[in-house]
């Protein structure tokens, strides 16, 4: 009895195993998965611009912008209170400095 259930344990397992191995696919294989995007361009590569010794220098003589009121104002009340003064003197303290 116990020769005929072995047998019969191993012959579904057989049959059960082949079934599964049918369903193998290749993983290259599937139609669900989107194509491949294509591969990005290569990089521009451009030489640098070499200095001349001999080139007279370039300035730029533009003036640095300046910020806005509100930002000079909340500076100016941050500098007056790292620097110990009261409420009523930090005001006073920031109309000066933002003006």
């Amino acid at each position: 009895m116990t020769r005929l259930s072995v047998c019969l344990v191993l012959l579904s397992a057989l049959v059960v195993g082949q079934a599964a191995h049918a369903q193998y696919v290749l993983p290259d294989a599937s139609r669900l998965a989107p194509p491949m995007p294509a591969p990005p361009p290569p990089p521009k590569i451009e030489v640098p611009r070499i200095p001349q010794f001999d080139a007279p220098p370039r300035y730029n003589y533009q003036p640095l912008p300046r910020n806005s009121f509100s930002d000079r104002v909340s500076r100016c009340l941050d500098d007056a209170a790292a620097a110990g003064l009261g409420p009523a003197d930090r005001g006073t303290y920031a109309r000066s400095c933002a003006n």
